[in-house]
């Protein structure tokens, strides 16, 4: 089923009343005339919570999670800042946690040698999209050793910003830098929701990851799944950048645009499926990788 992704950036209290997620107004002050809002929570997928003015419910908290919402919470620039999942949400999940703290080295080198490539090859595409050279990376997917030995999913990189926005942008990808970074930062922050839920969903550890192991995040599994994602988020950033030259502040409109992303068709498995529902593959493919059941990972393409 396809969910649905609610983002909240006015002061509220959210509760929940028969299965319903119901935003309300009563005792904000300034909000008292705003009219209730109720949306069934089975049909919501991601909940980002966009206001710090914002109170809600343990009981709807609890409930959320008992239906894999992703929570995400934000900062005062109304920046991704968290991001809350279940611990439960598969009924096979010990034995998915075993297979896949079984793992062996080399699969996960493997494993890790797909997602690169995978990485370069929509890369590739958001170039040749916007008639950008792009044999370099089409020669670098192609020669991804296992474990990306020779580190091509960096100097892919370094190559790729390089190219992406206009010459005159002057632009570097880093979390903290300058616009349109801001957009590339939101963008992921959904994507990396929608890929911690689809794992969650299929019984696996979002901690224990097959490349990040940063022991500080929670989210290891995630980062490692959604790279070949992350160019449909470049690919919308990209298209902003060609409308306007003023990314410096993240605006409703940007907002609206960056968080259709999960219902966003892409081509995965010879079929046309939402992103979010193409993300749930990819996890449940992972998940067979683990106990042997497939050799190979399904990553959408990007291809035009």
């Amino acid at each position: 089923m396809l969910k649905r992704t609610l983002c909240i950036e006015s002061p509220c209290h959210l509760k929940c009343s028969n299965e319903q997620l119901v935003v309300s107004y009563e005792h904000i002050k300034g909000y008292e005339d705003r009219a209730e809002r109720i949306v069934p929570i089975e049909d919501i997928g991601i909940l980002v919570l966009g206001h710090q003015q914002i109170t809600l419910s343990h009981y709807l908290l609890d409930k959320l999670i008992a239906n894999n919402v992703a929570v995400i919470t934000c900062n005062n620039t109304h920046h991704p800042s968290g991001l809350f999942m279940p611990l439960e949400s598969n009924t096979l999940q010990s034995e998915r946690f075993r297979e896949q703290i079984n793992a062996t080295v080399p699969l996960k080198k493997q494993l890790w040698q797909q997602t690169v490539k995978a990485k370069i090859q929509n890369q590739s595409f958001v170039l040749n999209k916007y008639n950008i050279q792009n044999n370099y990376l089409v020669n670098a997917a192609q020669n991804v050793k296992s474990g990306d030995a020779d580190n091509d999913e960096a100097k892919a990189a370094a190559y790729y910003w390089s190219h992406l926005f206009p010459p005159a942008w002057q632009f570097f990808r880093k979390r903290e830098g300058p616009p349109p970074n801001n957009l590339l930062n939101y963008g992921y922050a959904i994507i990396r929701a929608c890929m911690a839920r689809a794992i969650t969903g299929a019984g696996l550890l979002p901690t224990l990851g097959i490349f990040h192991r940063n022991r500080y995040n929670a989210y290891c599994l995630a980062d490692d799944m959604m790279e070949p994602y992350r160019p449909f988020v470049d690919i919308i950033v990209r298209g902003i950048v060609n409308e306007t030259t003023q990314v410096e502040n993240l605006t409703p409109e940007f907002k609206n645009k960056l968080l259709k992303l999960p219902i966003t068709d892409v081509y995965i498995n010879n079929e046309t499926s939402p992103l979010s529902i193409a993300m749930q593959k990819t996890a449940v493919s992972l998940s067979k990788c683990y106990s042997g059941e497939l050799r190979k990972l399904n990553f959408p393409t990007l291809d035009f």
